[in-house]
Parts: C-alpha cells; sequence; structure tokens
C-alpha cells in the first residue's frame, strides 16, 4: 500500500477529514484506500465514497463500478479495520 494523495478526491472526504483532526485523529491519505486513521494506538483503514454516486435508485444496493475491484480486494482480505464511508457518523 503506497501513502501518496489520489489524484481525484470525493467532495465529501475534506469535512470527514477535517471533523476526525478536530477530534485528534491522526490521519494520512492513501493510495489503495483513501484514508488511514490513528486513534488511541489502533489504526483504521477508510474508503469514503460520495452518496450521492453510491447507490442504485433504490437506495441501498451500490452501483456497478462504484466499487472499484482494489476496493473489493482489500474489504475481502484485510483482517484489519476498513469501512466504505460517507458521513462522518459511520465511522
Amino acid at each position: 500500500m503506497r501513502l501518496a494523495h489520489a489524484k481525484r478526491r470525493d467532495d465529501n472526504e475534506r469535512e470527514i477529514v477535517e471533523d476526525l483532526r478536530r477530534m485528534g485523529v491522526s490521519v494520512m491519505f492513501g493510495d489503495d484506500v483513501d484514508i488511514i486513521c490513528g486513534w488511541r494506538g489502533r489504526s483504521y483503514l477508510f474508503e469514503v465514497k460520495n452518496p450521492k454516486r453510491l447507490f442504485k435508485a433504490d437506495g441501498v444496493t451500490f452501483r456497478k463500478g462504484v466499487i472499484k475491484e482494489s476496493q473489493t480486494k482489500i474489504r475481502k482480505t484485510w483482517q484489519g479495520h476498513y469501512s466504505i464511508v460517507w458521513d462522518i457518523e459511520m465511522i
């Protein structure tokens, strides 16, 4: 996993990162995951998605292609904390 800033970020990511930092959470940007957070000796990986583009019309099912193959692989294989979020309340 490279720790590089991706070229395109979802609109809501900045607000989430700002909120996390105000709470004292260490935040780094990743390439394979959007943000890597450190809090009280634990690490958390988060993929930030824009809810406006995330779901099909039913509001529940992810749209095809929104979750990349690499993100699906992380979800299935990562043994630590990894979540797809779109709101600070989900963290």
